[in-house]
Parts: structure tokens; sequence; C-alpha cells
């Protein structure tokens, strides 16, 4: 769905609920005298209500569960590789590139974990390609790739793009792995 039509789907549901909130019970002038402020906070209030439906909503349709595929980052220890950015392609298309800073980057050292991508997938057979830039051992640029060939079936999947150190190499070892 394109912003275009996101953004007019919100206009009309917003213009209705304008619409609509002066019949609600509650609101009418001629039951009881309600200051403006009041009044007005009421309606933020059921704005606010209706938007976050609209917002579920629009995820349910956006990715259904049936084909949502949904990947994740995490790191262990993380002494061999100072990460910088990941490169996501599912399919040989590009689906995510994400820079990160050095506030997330000690989130995820502290057992953070962070979803990158989003989105729908028909059921088959698959390919994750994922590359990760930093800089390895010995303060060198380093640039290294993991590949998860995957069967996609009904119902949701989850993949982990774990960066974790090899301790007997000295390197840092990039691994994907499928949640069950």
């Amino acid at each position: 769905m394109t912003p275009i039509v996101r953004f007019f789907i919100r206009a009309c549901v917003t213009a209705a609920c304008f619409a609509i909130l002066p019949a609600m019970p509650g609101l009418a002038a001629d039951l009881q005298p309600v200051s403006l402020d009041a009044e007005v906070q009421t309606l933020k209030g059921a704005v606010l209500d209706l938007n976050r439906e609209l917002f579920m909503l629009e995820e349910e349709l956006l990715y259904p569960a049936n084909t949502q595929v949904a990947v994740f980052v995490s790191m262990d220890v993380g002494e061999f590789f100072a990460l910088d950015s990941v490169q996501l392609r599912l399919d040989d298309k590009p689906v995510a590139n994400y820079l990160y800073t050095e506030r997330e980057v000690d989130a995820l050292h502290r057992g953070g974990v962070q979803q990158l991508f989003l989105g729908n997938l028909k059921a088959g057979d698959h390919e994750l390609v994922a590359i990760f830039t930093g800089i390895g051992p010995h303060g060198r640029d380093y640039r290294r790739g993991a590949t998860l060939a995957f069967d996609k079936r009904i119902g949701a999947k989850y993949v982990e793009l774990q960066i974790s150190d090899k301790v007997s190499k000295q390197q840092p070892e990039f691994r994907v792995r499928e949640w069950e």
C-alpha cells in the first residue's frame, strides 16, 4: 500500500470520526453543559483511540500472519567486530539497509534484539543474504556475508542474524538461523 493510499485512508477515517463524534452520548450539548476544554479532551481521546485501532487494522492488512517474514539482528560479546551497518537482500532484492549508531550497537551488546525487516512473502523456496559491515580484528574494515536458503510455508517465519565471537580463531562469526 503506497503512502498516498495510507494517507487517504487515515484522512477518511479522521473525517468520519469528526462527523460521528458529536452524535455520541455524553458529548451532546443538550444533555448537560460541558466546558469546551473538557469536550476537546474527550474528542482528543476518542480520536487517539480510533487512530490506535486504525493502526492495528492497517498492520493486520499489510502483514497478515500467514505470509509474514520478520528478520532480527542480535550480537553476542562483539570483541572482534564493531558493527557499522547491515544490508539485507531477499530473493536477490534489497529489502533493508540499516546504519547503526553507537547507542544501538551498545544496546545489542547488552542483549538487545533489533527488528531489521518485516514483510510479506509467498510460500515457497527463498534465499536471504545479509551483508555485515564494520571494523574487524586489528582495526581493519570488515565486510562479510551470511546466507540462508529456506522454505516459506503458511504461517509466520522468523529469522535471526546473529553476530558472535569465535574465540578460537579470534574472528567474528555471522550466522543466520530460523526461529521455531
